[in-house]
């Protein structure tokens, strides 16, 4: 009872000494006495006391800013040494409070928050822990270090993931440009100039930005490959989304870019990418544990894409990989698709079944169990496109014959490539024969009716010049 009596007495003191000093506008001696409140609570272990006081000497007329920063950092380090969980959670509620509203320590209530959600997914509160974090708008804070910005983004988008709300974790994920991590971070930092922000440093435990970078991605593979029928599900809180983020100044992606990237068969290419970004990273390149699996969901996902231009600049980018060499089926499978010859499934399928059975796992999810079927479409497609190589008219029935389908299947496949745009063919069905000659328009009939003739035209020329020549030299024979 003495000692609380003469703690009180000794708080009252410094409270009297705080006030000298705020109305004189001493800033040091401001911060020297608000600091030395709270030391005394810590070091009496007063935690509710602390509590109080923070809040008092928050809520003092005319305080001074420097006064709540120092007081809110010293407090900071206290959270630590608290000695029981809701002792801890009642000092981050009570500095949470006192910073709420309060530019100048807007990086201390981000970690604040930060803390607070860490502490209730421990306690397995994971939509309460999203929901503290999306609170937050770092992408506002000038002060706050690259770094940690990210960090915390990508900390929001883990727990919008974890309870399963990919189109918040879309747009959350959208806050953070990729051409971020392709920032070199050997250049020397530029010393700030006169009138600039101070950036503050990252602390000790937020990871480089290559590490950040993998992170990034791998959040990004963990979005695209969720379940779709939860996904879908959230699409149609998309308007609330929309007009909610509007008012932040997010920047949001049009609805015909959310269908895309919520498609199944687009997510392939999505989920290549990102691994592609992985193993451009260079710890990762230096490692060949963790570059060969990588590079095996690469080849992976760059076979179940369908066949477009960015999925044929990434295979053949990726045949070109030397490090391909060192898993030489993968490079035998991905030479059959570059090569303008039909696959034959059957054979195809043997030989790499116990090769996709072990991968299978790698794909998860709603993606791994229909993975095999979207394999065998991309070899159809692969298949048909060699036909309209080669030929400008076939029967629907060799065309069956050729991709080793029933006619009423492949028909089907070719009205799905055609829908697509990923080829042109008009189908007689009474003939039974298929034309993958692209229709020309009278101006184009006359433009290779003009190219042809100049042709023909250049080749006379060349002909009479080469007559005229030999009679020249057969004269001259004869004279002499």
């Amino acid at each position: 009872m003495e000692g609380g009596s003469n703690l009180e007495l000794q708080i009252e003191q410094l409270l009297n000494v705080e006030k000298q000093m705020r109305l004189a506008g001493d800033v040091a001696g401001t911060k020297k006495a608000v600091t030395d409140i709270l030391q005394l609570c810590f070091e009496a272990r007063a935690w509710k006391i602390l509590n109080e006081q923070i809040v008092v000497l928050s809520k003092r007329r005319g305080q001074l800013k420097q006064a709540v920063t120092s007081m809110v950092q010293q407090a900071m380090q206290y959270i630590d040494e608290t000695p029981d969980l809701e002792t801890r959670i009642e000092l981050i509620k009570t500095l949470n409070n006192v910073s709420a509203g309060k530019i100048y320590v807007e990086i201390e209530r981000a970690r604040l928050v930060k803390k607070l959600a860490k502490i209730k997914e421990e306690q397995g509160l994971i939509a309460e822990a999203a929901d503290l974090m999306q609170e937050i708008a770092v992408e506002t804070f000038g002060a706050m270090a690259k770094t940690e910005k990210i960090a915390f983004i990508l900390e929001q988008v883990r727990l919008c993931l974890d309870r399963e709300d990919y189109v918040r974790a879309q747009i959350l994920s959208r806050k953070i440009s990729p051409r971020v991590f392709d920032a070199d971070t050997s250049k020397e930092k530029k010393k700030p100039k006169e009138g600039d922000n101070m950036v503050e440093e990252a602390p000790a435990d937020i990871p480089s930005i290559l590490e950040l970078k993998r992170i990034y991605y791998e959040l990004m593979i963990r979005h695209l490959m969720g379940d779709a029928s939860s996904i879908h599900s959230h699409l149609r809180h998309l308007p609330v989304l929309v007009q909610s983020h509007c008012v932040l100044g997010i920047e949001l992606i049009s609805s015909s870019q959310y269908a895309r990237y919520y498609s199944h068969n687009n997510d392939y290419i999505e989920i290549c990418r990102c691994y592609k970004a992985i193993y451009d990273i260079p710890s990762v390149r230096e490692n060949p544990d963790q570059w060969i699996p990588i590079l095996r969901k690469i080849c992976w996902y760059l076979i179940l894409a369908p066949h477009d231009p960015m999925q044929s600049s990434l295979l053949n980018s990726t045949l070109e990989d030397k490090n391909l060499s060192e898993i030489q089926n993968f490079r035998l499978m991905l030479k059959q698709l570059v090569t303008m010859e039909v696959i034959q499934w059957t054979a195809l399928w043997n030989a790499y079944k116990d090769e996709f059975e072990n991968e299978k796992n790698m794909l998860g999810g709603s993606l791994g169990d229909k993975a095999a079927e979207d394999l065998k479409q991309r070899i159809i497609e692969h298949n048909i496109l060699v036909v309209s190589k080669y030929y400008s008219r076939i029967t629907l029935k060799r065309l069956a014959e050729l991709l080793c389908l029933s006619i009423q299947e492949a028909e089907k496949h070719l009205s799905e490539m055609v829908v697509s745009k990923a080829l042109v063919a008009k189908i007689d069905r009474p003939m039974g024969v298929v034309s993958f000659q692209i229709a020309k328009d009278s101006n184009d009939i006359l433009n290779s009716w003009a190219v042809n003739l100049e042709k023909l035209l250049d080749l006379v020329e060349k002909s009479c010049h080469q007559i005229h020549k030999e009679t020249m030299v057969h004269k001259a024979a004869l004279k002499v």
